[in-house]
């Protein structure tokens, strides 16, 4: 093979509060042949997720750090262009952690094959990846919801939260969403078909709260942490179950804030667990199946929101926290 020129996004600092773009370097490399065991991937599509932002974090974690000098951390999909390697051959496609970068030079483990066609790789990063199967496995094996509960989800329109809300939904509940704005709102009811969202920019939480789960709360799906977490607490019923998949409203902050009412766990004798999709990898083929099929049936619906190239990066990572973007954030290379 003829030597590749790699672009891709190097991580050169830790950041404090939310990254600046100097955060990053956009670079370029070479890279040469093969050796035995090796396959280049060409990415084609990269999930943005709100994830980065703590694996920028030298601190302990479920995942190691990313080391300065680094490749942006990342999942993809791609195609197999070059390969020593006797389990992925040449015009397959694949998805795992390739990067924020062009070209991918790795010895397979970590990924796997896609049996798809090109025009339907994205979903892969959402509905049938890590987000969808994020929220599958807190739905179904942490919140382990019941025919008739009234789920929350908080980020109803992001790639998680509107994932979770539907596979509830689906699951016989009486489903509430929370996102910011009317437009994200309507999104949430009239596409995805939860039972009402509350609008956390323009209405009180808690009134809103009060008035669409008149019977109180039994899982609270919390994707943002914060003011709105403590105000889920306050309507929790007995048994209640809190998921907390992610907190972005904490993730640059140098301070966490925790919840002040988390007595009501106590009161309610309910059930507080964090949850990382890793922890699930055996199951994930069997997960991506039965999301398959609901997807085939029309009851789950997928949005990938795609942005064009790596050296728009960065712009597109703001995206992830101030709220300018609908279902899962992808770069398409």
């Amino acid at each position: 093979m003829k030597n590749l020129e790699n672009k891709l996004v190097r991580l050169v600092k830790r950041p404090k509060g939310f990254p600046n773009e100097d955060t990053w370097k956009l670079d370029s490399e070479s890279i040469n042949d093969l050796s035995v065991g090796e396959i280049i991937i060409e990415n084609l599509y990269i999930s943005i997720d709100p994830a980065m932002r703590g694996w920028m974090n030298e601190v302990r974690s479920y995942i190691k750090p990313i080391e300065i000098g680094e490749v942006m951390r990342a999942g993809s999909v791609g195609k197999v262009i070059h390969s020593k390697n006797k389990l992925y051959k040449k015009g397959a496609f694949v998805s795992g952690w390739g990067g924020v970068q062009k070209y991918c030079r790795t010895d397979g483990k970590g990924f796997v094959e896609i049996n798809s066609k090109k025009n339907d790789l994205p979903i892969f990063l959402g509905t049938l990846g890590m987000t969808g199967l994020t929220a599958y496995f807190g739905i179904l094996e942490v919140a382990r919801v019941k025919k008739r509960e009234t789920v929350l989800v908080s980020a109803a329109a992001g790639s998680v939260g509107s994932i979770a809300g539907q596979i509830a939904k689906i699951k016989g509940c009486k489903v509430i969403g929370i996102a910011g704005g009317k437009d994200k709102c309507n999104y949430v009811v009239n596409e995805l078909g939860f039972d009402a969202c509350i609008d956390y920019k323009n209405e009180s939480v808690l009134r809103s709260i009060k008035r669409e789960c008149p019977d109180g709360v039994d899982v609270y799906f919390d994707n943002v942490g914060g003011d709105i977490l403590d105000s889920a607490l306050i309507f929790i019923n007995r048994n209640a179950r809190i998921v907390i998949c992610g907190a972005i409203s904490q993730y640059n902050n140098s301070v966490v804030v925790g919840p002040k009412n988390y007595l009501s766990i106590l009161v309610n004798r309910a059930k507080m667990m964090g949850m990382v999709v890793f922890d699930y990898a055996d199951r994930y083929s069997s997960a991506i199946e039965e999301m398959n099929g609901w997807i085939k049936k029309g009851n789950l619906k997928s949005k990938e929101d795609i942005y064009v190239g790596l050296d728009n990066f960065y712009n597109v990572f703001q995206k992830l926290f101030n709220g300018n973007k609908l279902g899962k954030l992808i770069i398409k290379v």
